[in-house]
């Protein structure tokens, strides 16, 4: 019952933020826009607490308004969301699926997202480069979020770990900051039903820009899927028992279903 009351709301929240969104993002700058969006993650995290008891516990220092890289553990539909709320002013590379639902184009563009081909290639490379330009443009710079893998992983898994995160870190210079997460244990991928426990977003030490793209990316990629597996272990340390004792007596405890 729990998913459902908020699955509800949070799409109401979304459409909401949405009309919102697209209205602050006419205001000159984006300054105004952040803040519009940054309020529409806040708001999110605390619906995740109040209705479905997942509680988001960060680890590490967020490098909020810092000019880094951030590469990311990409396991639920929440990441960016929760990323945003506990990251203040940041930018973000996001998919172009994104384009399918209505205003977010508009919004995306106005807030200098950086847009990419899920289909990879030519086209997201120009992408890339695009959105490069863009951020060494910015009199501030900001974080830039990326996913290395490129696509929601479930938890446990993982994919190859793709080369933008480093082209942008040699483009613009910047040390990238691995982020470890067992946030799919929660809500997992896209799903409808949610369970409740201690999500964790864990930020680790950067790792300098290098030229070497193989040994970033191997380090990158070892850091990070170690550490979540890690996190995932201790959440189902934690909350795990309850939810097998729970799934013996017939009567969902954990669960937010």
């Amino acid at each position: 019952m729990r998913s459902f009351v908020f699955n509800c709301a949070y799409w109401f929240l979304s459409g909401v933020y949405a009309i919102l969104c697209a209205i602050l993002a006419l205001v000159p700058g984006r300054r105004v826009l952040m803040h519009g969006l940054r309020s529409y993650c806040r708001a999110t995290v605390i619906l995740m607490r109040v209705v479905c008891g997942i509680r988001v516990e960060v680890r590490g220092t967020p490098p909020k308004d810092q000019p880094v890289i951030i590469g990311a553990k990409h396991q639920s539909w929440g990441d960016g969301i929760v990323m945003m709320a506990k990251c203040g002013d940041v930018n973000f590379v996001c998919g172009d699926h994104m384009l399918k639902f209505p205003l977010i184009g508009w919004v995306l563009k106005r807030c200098g997202a950086i847009v990419l081909s899920n289909g990879g290639g030519a086209e997201a490379q120009k992408s890339l480069a695009e959105g490069i330009a863009r951020s060494q443009g910015e009199g501030r710079p900001r974080p830039v979020l990326i996913y290395p893998e490129g696509h929601l992983t479930p938890v446990g898994e993982g994919l190859r770990y793709r080369s933008g995160v480093w082209r942008l870190s040699q483009a613009l210079d910047r040390p990238i900051v691995p982020v470890a997460t067992n946030l799919g244990q929660c809500w997992p991928l896209q799903g409808w039903t949610k369970f409740s426990g201690t999500a964790v977003i864990e930020f680790m030490d950067p790792i300098a820009p290098s030229a070497d793209r193989d040994a970033v990316l191997a380090e990158l990629e070892s850091r990070v899927e170690a550490r979540s597996r890690e996190l995932e272990a201790e959440y189902a340390a934690r909350f795990a028992p309850r939810e097998e004792r729970a799934q013996s007596s017939s009567r969902p405890v954990r669960s937010c279903a």
